[in-house]
């Protein structure tokens, strides 16, 4: 039996453990642009061949040094984004009741946002974001503008729910997940404020309280910041339990703050990253996924499993919340660490072929057809 075969069996035993479970999901949001690239043009619409790669587009732009380029950007569709409501319409689609806070317009949810904010009784804070998601076959570039997400704090989100009913959401939660550090520039001071002011006054929960970060790609932020924010997320673990979860750029990122030797490009090295970043923080578990398998470290031991791969995927952007927010589903369900692995490559990986979130029915007949 195989590590498909398990996840299989597990999620089949185990599924009644979804009764009773509640999520909050934050805190960030963005309108999304999915864009390809005109490399060459034969007609109107989308007649035309697009740059493929990243190196190329980095060829066009290098000649352009001392000229100028004009480069036609196709937009492919209009969507929510941001790392927290793509990973909460992914538990959601999944079967969690599920409460957002976040920014998703003010006074006025944006349009993209309306059925995203009434199916999860979101809270909205400030203005969204917005994020032109330039994709190519071998990776995206995301092109953001975060000036809203300036207006994100512990006192704006008390201001907008009042801190009674924040305290009751968050003491109904099985799992609360505070996601995208980098570009909410308050998102430390957030999580520091919840450890002073809310955890300690939350009571005990059946099956335990889980946590769930994600950086999103801290290249622009000091090494300094980035460390205080990992020893933060540390603190969590006083109440309950804490994962992060990283890419594979994200984890060299930490693996080079914390002095890690560790690159992660083989699937011992993975392991051997995610077990060291682990027990830096001393956190419950710390999973790291690059494209092609996923690897995540508990105290008792480190798991790895490849992905089900696709070459031309129909969407890119969205895959890691989508690989996160199938992690902690099987978190929830209890499921073993490797079995959130799987379920975890599986939420990723018929996202990127449908362009569509899973249910957990999807997942099963999913695993079904790629076991085969």
């Amino acid at each position: 039996m195989d590590y498909r075969q398990r996840a299989l069996q597990e999620l089949s035993e185990k599924r009644s453990n979804q009764a009773g479970k509640r999520v909050v999901v934050g805190l960030d949001g963005f309108v999304d642009t999915i864009l390809h690239l005109v490399d060459k043009r034969s007609g109107a619409g989308e007649n035309f061949s697009r740059i493929e790669t990243i190196a190329d587009f980095g060829s066009r732009v290098s000649a352009a040094s001392g000229k100028s380029a004009n480069i036609e950007m196709y937009p492919r569709m209009e969507k929510l984004g941001g790392n927290g409501p793509i990973m909460a319409n992914a538990m959601v689609s999944a079967g969690f009741p599920l409460r957002y806070i976040g920014s998703l317009g003010n006074p006025n949810i944006a349009p993209v946002f309306q059925d995203f904010a009434k199916k999860t009784e979101a809270v909205s804070i400030s203005e969204p974001g917005l994020t032109n998601a330039i994709e190519f076959n071998d990776g995206k570039i995301m092109m953001g503008i975060t000036r809203y997400l300036e207006d994100i704090t512990y006192g704006a989100i008390v201001e907008s729910m009042g801190e009674g009913a924040l305290l009751d959401e968050l003491s109904r939660s099985s799992m609360i997940a505070l996601v995208n550090w980098t570009m909410i520039p308050n998102m430390t001071q957030i999580w520091e404020d919840l450890l002073n002011k809310a955890l300690p006054m939350l009571p005990p929960i059946d099956g335990g309280r889980s946590f769930f970060f994600d950086l999103a790609d801290p290249e622009k932020r000091s090494e300094s910041d980035l460390v205080t924010a990992l020893r933060t997320i540390g603190k969590f673990q006083n109440h309950g339990n804490a994962v992060l979860g990283l890419n594979l750029a994200e984890g060299q990122q930490v693996s080079k703050a914390f002095g890690i030797d560790e690159d992660g490009e083989t699937p011992e090295s993975l392991k051997a990253m995610a077990a060291k970043i682990r027990r830096e923080l001393g956190i419950k578990a710390l999973v790291v996924h690059p494209k092609e398998r996923a690897a995540c470290a508990t105290k008792d031991g480190e798991w790895c499993v490849e992905g089900p791969y696709v070459e031309n995927p129909k969407i890119t952007t969205g895959a890691g919340d989508h690989f996160n927010a199938g992690f902690m589903t099987g978190q929830q369900l209890g499921l073993s660490p490797e079995g959130c692995l799987t379920v975890g490559v599986c939420f990723s990986g018929f996202y990127v072929r449908t362009a569509k979130s899973p249910s957990l029915n999807d997942i099963d007949g999913f695993l079904h057809e790629w076991k085969s």
